[in-house]
């Protein structure tokens, strides 16, 4: 499985890219996994806020459907719409089909999210 180490991870396995104020969002190569063939995405439109630990959209597969939960709070300053089209391309690709970019509001809310070492431990437990 891969976990990249430049990454920052959830306990609802979205992944997140961080630079600066702004924060990239994805879900995790497990996610994918777990859900199958992916078949829907939708996202929040740009200029929406987020609030954190709160749902920022939806994926679904034949096998299941699940709420994307945002790591943090802010705005959501670019959706990647043409992924909502093309939503297979996760399945081959998650580090690289991002979901969404927020400017963050709070960046103390970070410290809550998890390196990959502790991400990789967490996914040993489940």
């Amino acid at each position: 499985m891969n976990i990249p180490s430049n990454l920052l991870y959830t306990k609802t396995d979205e992944w997140i890219l961080v630079e600066g104020d702004i924060a990239t969002i994805g879900i995790t190569d497990f996610a994918q996994g777990e859900l199958g063939d992916i078949s829907f995405l939708e996202l929040r439109d740009a200029g929406t806020q987020i609030i954190h630990d709160e749902m920022f959209g939806t994926v679904e597969s034949i096998k299941a459907s699940s709420d994307l939960i945002t790591p943090v709070t802010g705005e959501v300053l670019e959706s990647n719409k043409p992924l909502e089209k093309a939503a297979e391309a996760i399945n081959a690709a998650p580090y690289d089909s991002w979901l969404v970019k927020v400017k963050l509001s709070d960046k103390s809310q970070l410290s809550e999210l998890m390196d990959a070492a502790a991400y990789a431990a967490y996914l040993k437990q489940r």
